[in-house]
């Protein structure tokens, strides 16, 4: 396989034009989901849809993204890096387009769900694998550092740029500013250096089992919160008495399964593999794998109770909700370029452990302050803490999982490092999305059974329509349901002290939940090495 030999000097001179073309791609790639988070209502009433039918494009965008993404690495590797990249960038484009004109919800789904999808799915892997082809071993960390730190600022600040976009002008105008980010990196690709293309088939059968098992895992999952675990809520779909989403993620789980057999049979066999199975034994490569499927989990549950505490607990609007979560955005990339930068030759593992550390410590001073009195203030400093935390995570985890294998396998690597954010961040999501409503219900349902100035008529009408769960309402929508429900006077006023004590226990349990699972995360570093990537040999896989 032959690699394009470069003049040192052009090459330290245009790693800044690569680095800011891949950290831009890894942007545009994450801010839409978070962008349409926060302009649902806007998207809806102008599509003349409802909110279910967002959510809707919403879970298939993540579903065909998360699906593809093993199969996107492979098409990398077979069709070259940089050409996917660009076939990825096109598709994408269509899709931004597309979305942006949409004048229904179906065309909405083709353009975002679909074709956005399919083309991130081409995009994500290439990344991860077009950094390895730019940049020597000992640059990589920071490399990876940063455009990591581009997709996880895009969380933080799709809100801002949604909410702000949506309030002075329209939400159109957000994927038109994608059409123009996307042609921009089209016309500078050239400049993005790969290695030669491999010449091999593409596994059609790992494919489609893959696909299949992938997809029935996140389904069920994204689709926990409305069916319930497993015993499943009223209305929920249910197989045999037990929610639909126990048996979607079972047969998920098999078929993933009979894929890894799949795959180990054409390994053995002397065929060509979607996914090498070795792969996953590699100690380090796993390690890290596991590493990024946590964070996104903690990442994932953490950034969807914070909003519902400034925009339903303090009625904040989406502007003011993004700007109270810039201090994230600054900590993250001020950790994530910095720690590589001043620490080059700092231990992966300790680092990967303290950016733990600062995240349990964030949420931990986050909860102790979910109060009564609590204002948006509280946020700052546990937001800077998760900042901190994500972007030592981000400057180091990147550049272990690539490290530990031949640069032949980054693009597969980067289907796999895909894939277990995009499962860690649909199963944080739906984790703790579902412990905070499981545990409003409870608090809720309970301070209006025992509370004597509610009266029996609205405690019994209340045990009928919250069966299913209670809405995580601000006191605004919760007041002018109760005037619609002719309840008024004292027993107004019980229920909604009720309510905003059942939401910040709700918080405060989901957010402790996401500190267990990053403490739970701590236990698996011992499979980070603590050699500083581009420090020695590569490790074989």
């Amino acid at each position: 396989m032959s690699v394009p030999v470069q003049n040192p000097s052009s090459a330290r001179t245009g790693r800044g034009l690569v680095l800011a073309v891949l950290a831009s791609g890894q942007f545009v790639m994450t801010l839409d989901s978070s962008v349409m988070n926060v302009s649902m209502a806007s998207v809806a009433a102008d599509l003349g849809t409802t909110i279910t039918g967002i959510q809707t494009a919403i879970t298939l965008y993540t579903l065909v993204m998360a699906t593809l993404m093993i199969t996107g690495g492979k098409v990398g590797t077979i069709v070259g890096r940089r050409r996917a990249f660009g076939i990825g960038l096109v598709i994408y484009g269509l899709g931004s387009l597309t979305t942006s004109l949409a004048p229904n919800l179906g065309v909405l789904l083709i353009g975002w769900s679909l074709l956005e999808g399919i083309g991130a799915a081409l995009i994500m892997p290439a990344i991860v694998a077009l950094v390895a082809a730019n940049f020597p071993p000992d640059r990589r960390a920071a490399a990876y550092g940063l455009v990591a730190a581009a997709g996880a600022m895009a969380v933080a600040a799709g809100p801002l740029i949604g909410g702000a976009v949506t309030t002075f002008a329209s939400w159109r105008y957000v994927f038109l500013g994608e059409v123009v980010i996307v042609a921009a990196i089209l016309l500078v690709l050239r400049r993005i250096e790969d290695t030669a293309p491999m010449t091999a088939r593409l596994d059609l059968v790992g494919s489609a089992l893959s696909v299949l098992g992938l997809g029935m895992l996140v389904f069920g999952v994204l689709r926990s919160s409305e069916w319930g675990w497993v015993r499943p809520t009223p209305g929920g779909a249910q197989v045999m008495g037990v929610s639909a989403t126990m048996w979607l993620v079972l047969a998920g789980l098999l078929v993933v399964f009979a894929f890894l057999r799949w795959e180990t049979h054409l390994a053995d066999t002397g065929g060509e593999p979607l996914l090498d199975p070795r792969l996953l034994q590699n100690r380090q490569l796993s390690g890290g794998l596991t590493m990024f499927f946590a964070q996104f989990m903690v990442q994932a549950g953490v950034f969807f109770a914070v909003p519902l505490f400034l925009s339903v607990v303090l009625e904040l609007d989406a502007l003011q909700t993004g700007l109270r979560l810039l201090p994230l955005s600054v900590a993250l990339l001020l950790a994530a370029i910095g720690i590589p930068k001043l620490l080059p030759r700092a231990d992966p593992r300790r680092v990967v452990r303290c950016g733990l550390g600062s995240m349990i410590v964030g949420i931990v001073i986050l909860v102790a302050g979910l109060d009564p009195g609590a204002n948006a203030a509280i946020v700052a400093v546990p937001m800077l803490l998760m900042g901190l935390g994500l972007g030592a995570l981000a400057s180091q985890l990147g550049a272990v999982t690539v490290s530990a294998v031949p640069d032949t396998q980054s693009a597969e690597v980067g289907g796999l490092q895909n894939t277990a954010t995009n499962l860690g961040a649909s199963l944080g999501t739906a984790l703790i999305g579902a412990v905070l409503i499981s545990t409003l219900s409870t608090a809720a349902l309970a301070g209006i059974q025992g509370n004597p100035d509610v009266p029996a008529a609205v405690q019994q009408q209340a045990d009928t329509e919250l069966a299913a769960g209670v809405p995580f309402l601000s006191d605004t929508e919760l007041r002018e349901a109760l005037d619609e429900a002719a309840v008024t006077g004292p027993a107004a006023d019980a229920v909604l002290e009720i309510n905003a004590d059942a939401r910040l226990e709700a918080l405060r349990v989901a957010c402790s939940l996401a500190a267990l699972l990053a403490v739970g995360a701590l236990f698996f570093t011992t499979r980070i090495p603590r050699e500083p990537v581009g420090s020695g040999g590569r490790p074989a896989p």
